[in-house]
């Protein structure tokens, strides 16, 4: 007589009960972190540079990059953060400590909605359509995060803390993230270090290839979500282990 199969191991309620704790708690930071960007401003007093006239030469960039990180984990606009890069320390290093506080911004919220969020909001992930979109940032995280760092208008840190429920690999995740952040980074920078002479050929340059990025990264998220949607809707086998494959 064949060896009765264990029990599967079910969360109990008081674990179920901490991770809603956790969540809570993880709302209620961003939340009060929210309104004290909005009230007190924190760029303004990061783009005026007084800060920096105490610190040695070698560590005002490296100082920076930290700050900007933790200021777009805390939804401070990226925009503003890299006009402050270029005004304080030109193009080329102020792209360089952009680029490091995007992707460190990126590793804060990945970290702190892995840490406080995911396991309250794992159950949703069974659902159809959010099921689906972790296997996509699961299977395809390079591609799936390049396509939402090359999209216009998504917001940095929202996107970060909703990858942060997937199983995206942090060093997909980062990689990504510094590929595909570049372009607009860049021209953040630029015209912040360039902002005496905002018709240089430099800076329309950088903008005419930002431009052509966010069309081509739109044609590439169209394509990518109708190959989804396809194969979403592709009939698969009627009876069998392979039907309850492919049931969410």
């Amino acid at each position: 007589m064949p060896a009765p199969s264990p029990e599967p191991v079910r969360p109990s309620a008081s674990a179920g009960s901490r991770a809603w704790r956790r969540l809570c708690l993880l709302v209620v930071l961003l939340a009060a972190a929210w309104a004290a960007v909005s009230w007190y401003e924190p760029h303004s007093w990061l783009t005026g540079g007084a800060w920096r006239e105490s610190l040695p030469a070698g560590l005002a960039a490296p100082l920076f990059a930290l700050l900007y990180a933790v200021a777009a984990a805390l939804f401070v606009p990226r925009p503003l953060l890299g006009l402050a890069a270029g005004a304080l320390f030109g193009s080329v290093l102020g792209v360089t400590a952009a680029v490091v506080g995007t992707v460190l911004g990126a590793g804060l919220c990945l970290a702190a909605g892995r840490l406080l969020g995911r396991d309250a909001m794992s159950p949703l992930l069974r659902g159809r359509r959010l099921a689906a979109v972790d296997r996509q940032l699961t299977d395809h995280g390079f591609r799936s995060v390049l396509l939402l760092r090359l999209l216009p208008g998504v917001p940095f840190a929202a996107s970060n803390y909703a990858a942060s429920l997937s199983r995206v690999r942090w060093p997909v995740f980062l990689g990504a993230t510094a590929v595909g952040g570049l372009p607009y980074t860049l021209v953040y920078a630029l015209a912040g270090s360039r902002a005496s002479e905002p018709v240089s050929p430099a800076f329309l340059a950088v903008l005419g290839l930002v431009a052509a990025t966010g069309v081509l990264g739109a044609a590439a998220a169209r394509r990518h979500l109708a190959r989804g949607r396809e194969s979403t809707s592709a009939p698969g086998p009627a009876t069998g282990a392979g039907a309850a494959a492919h049931t969410i």
